[in-house]
């Protein structure tokens, strides 16, 4: 039984990991820009589309993370400047045209990829297992896990401790102060929706070898990411952190356990979290 608790738990924070990669993201771009990013689950497969095609060339695994997160935080960029942009703090057009988006991405990887599902291949000195307290496990998932908590750490240093962090702070707890102030309020929109894009396509890339990639990988994660953005709290990067720690354990566990109640099992906690603070655990009112 201890086994299956630790399996189980190993299992559930390798997923939270990737989940807090492309959460983080859709958090932040929440609080900077208020836009319910329909599209951001689209990010993650794109980028791990792209990420593939570049591996199937060079044979270079982080070669191939960084170019699917380059290639999709400029399509993030673009997207936001071009289309977005025009509709500051409109909820309803700016939803609708990232849905818009994400079924074009949709069809476009359909057209380029076909419909059958890929598995990228992990680095090689990554393969085999680890013994961990008796337990073989993966060592890539380890590795994902050890990556999540550098970007975290990095996040971090960038937002608290940073001049453009103090800005985009700033944005996050008042659009209007921010702009009374002289704060270029939509160039910070702009870069966090490029960096939220990246991030989600990095994310991508680096659970290529667990989930693989595959038409509908993009809605099946953006539902998790939006169940990690309303537990932990829009805006905050350790509510990302926490609730993505959160929903990763509690959906791996449910699934273990009783797999014919797994929705319920993640949504009804959910649920409970936003009737008793509709902000999130570490969102602001």
């Amino acid at each position: 039984m201890s086994d299956f608790l630790l399996v189980q738990t190993l299992n559930g924070l390798s997923f939270a990991a990737l989940l807090f990669l492309l959460s983080s993201g859709l958090s932040l771009i929440y609080g900077v820009m208020k836009i319910v990013n329909i599209a951001h689950g689209s990010f993650f497969m794109v980028g791990a589309y792209v990420g593939m095609t570049v591996l199937n060339k060079t044979n270079n695994f982080f070669l191939a993370t960084l170019a699917g997160g380059l290639a999709v935080g400029v399509l993030g960029a673009v997207m936001e400047r071009g289309f977005l942009r025009r509709f500051s703090l409109q909820a309803m057009p700016q939803m609708m045209i990232t849905m818009g988006f994400a079924l074009i991405f949709r069809d476009l990887s359909l057209l380029i990829w076909g419909g059958d599902p890929y598995l990228l291949e992990a680095p090689q000195f990554l393969k085999g297992s680890a013994n961990i307290f008796g337990v073989v496990f993966p060592i890539y998932r380890l590795f994902i896990f050890g990556v999540a908590v550098v970007v975290a750490i990095a996040l971090w240093l960038f937002n608290d401790k940073t001049l453009v962090g103090a800005k985009l702070r700033a944005a996050v707890d008042d659009h209007e102060m921010a702009r009374g102030v002289g704060l270029n309020v939509p160039l910070i929109s702009g870069f966090m929706f490029g960096l939220g894009a990246f991030l989600a396509a990095f994310g991508g890339v680096m659970g290529g070898p667990i989930f693989g990639v595959y038409p509908g990988l993009d809605f099946e994660l953006l539902s998790l990411g939006f169940v990690v953005v309303l537990v932990g709290g829009r805006g905050s990067l350790l509510g990302s952190a926490v609730g993505s720690i959160l929903v990763g354990l509690v959906d791996n566990f449910g699934k273990a356990l009783i797999p014919e109640l797994s929705y319920f099992t993640l949504f009804a906690p959910m649920a409970l979290v936003v009737a008793l603070k509709p902000a999130g655990l570490f969102g602001k009112d």
